[in-house]
């Protein structure tokens, strides 16, 4: 008698929802309309540099504005030490050491040749003032110092740098020491040198503050940073320097302007003056013609659709880091997203489940592509409110 009124009952909504006839069809995301055909900003070619490779890139969306040679294997010199200064700054992030713990001096690091600190065998000096030996007077005794306090030996150290490189994805780029000292199984790509200071910037924030300290003093020997462009540019603040008689002059450097960053590259220049000129080019050239805008931030909610059998009946989606896009200046308002979501969610559903794609474009162009993932979890509602809701589902099936 039960399962008799259970089923009539069941009979009679199903003909009442049909008769009324007024459910709403499945959410899907609804693209925006097209915008209408607007002339395109001018943006003029690029640079030409004299130097044996170049890349400009944006800082947060990542996008290389401007390249030449870009994947070219070349000797980095001390651009190396970038790599050596961010093995340093997540062994503080991570807790294994602090910067006011102290390394002895080993005569192996005293005895490096190059640039130096000017460190003294024997000698204990903090992980913090070592680090500002590396960045700001490019000290390959401070940089072989921190090699053997973390890792034991230059070796060792040199394994980490690599292992890090794998982690990076840089495909053009081996290292052999902390220095930068010439070596030929010892190299990098001006691709992959903007990568590493891209990751310096966002991981360790904290720390970059000493990429753009203009001098250092140790050991009573007061040296200036050689990236010129800390004293020229105001909005340049990082990152470093690099010659050697194989690589030329080169240099890494970083400036924001209008809440955009970018990060130049540029590798194998003739002369110190040149490093710096050719790189404020390529700043230049990107400050004036692009700019960085931040669409949609980390969990924000772009969209809530249906969501079948669920404690719920809407599901948040959006996307799970911040999204950046670098346009040509003047054109952000012209940007189209399209939300391609799945066309039946059911639940259970996890927390950062794949539901869909969010697409950025602009004149037709697809600029970006992310996941639209669920920003909540929701479980398998009751007995009855997954029949109620297999019903529903079978009733939106007449208005597809």
């Amino acid at each position: 008698m039960r399962v008799f009124a259970q089923s009539s009952l069941l009979r009679v909504v199903l003909l009442v929802t049909l008769c009324i006839g007024v459910l709403a069809p499945t959410a899907h995301a609804q693209n925006p309309p097209e915008p209408s055909p607007v002339p395109s900003s001018m943006v003029p070619s690029a640079p030409e540099l004299a130097a044996s490779a170049w890349v400009l890139m944006d800082a947060d969306s990542g996008k290389i504005l401007v390249e030449h040679n870009a994947d070219k294997e070349l000797p980095p010199a001390s651009l190396t030490k970038m790599m050596t200064a961010y093995i340093v700054e997540r062994e503080i992030d991570a807790g294994n050491i602090s910067g006011d713990d102290e390394a002895t001096i080993s005569e192996n690091a005293w005895r490096t040749g190059g640039s130096r600190m000017f460190l003294n065998p024997g000698s204990k000096v903090s992980i913090d003032n070592l680090l500002r030996g590396v960045v700001i007077q490019s000290g390959n005794d401070a940089s072989v110092a921190l090699a053997e306090h973390i890792a034991g030996s230059e070796d060792a150290f040199a394994d980490l740098m690599n292992q890090q490189a794998a982690r990076m994805n840089l495909e053009q780029t081996h290292f052999m020491n902390p220095t930068g000292l010439p070596n030929e199984d010892h190299y990098s790509s001006a691709h992959d040198l903007a990568v590493i200071a891209q990751h310096i910037i966002k991981d360790y924030p904290d720390h970059y503050e000493v990429y753009s300290e203009k001098y250092f003093t140790w050991n009573d020997i007061r040296q200036p940073n050689r990236n010129r462009l800390l004293w020229r540019d105001p909005s340049v603040d990082g990152l470093k320097t690099g010659h050697t008689e194989a690589a030329g002059y080169c240099l890494v450097a970083s400036a924001e302007k209008d809440g955009t960053r970018l990060v130049a590259v540029v590798m194998g220049t003739d002369s110190d003056e040149a490093r710096a000129q050719e790189t404020q080019k390529l700043l230049s050239y990107g400050f004036r013609f692009f700019e960085t805008q931040r669409l949609y931030e980390s969990g924000a909610v772009l969209n809530t659709p249906r969501i079948w059998g669920g404690e719920k009946d809407e599901l948040r989606l959006g996307v799970a880091d911040d999204v950046y896009l670098t346009v040509p200046r003047g054109r952000s308002d012209e940007l189209n997203a399209q939300l391609d979501i799945r066309e039946t969610i059911e639940a259970p559903v996890s927390a950062g489940d794949r539901l869909g794609t969010l697409k950025i474009m602009l004149d037709g162009e697809v600029l970006d592509e992310r996941p639209l993932v669920a920003l909540e979890s929701i479980d398998e509602g009751g007995f009855f409110k997954r029949i109620w809701d297999k019903i529903l589902q079978f009733v939106y099936g007449f208005f597809d």
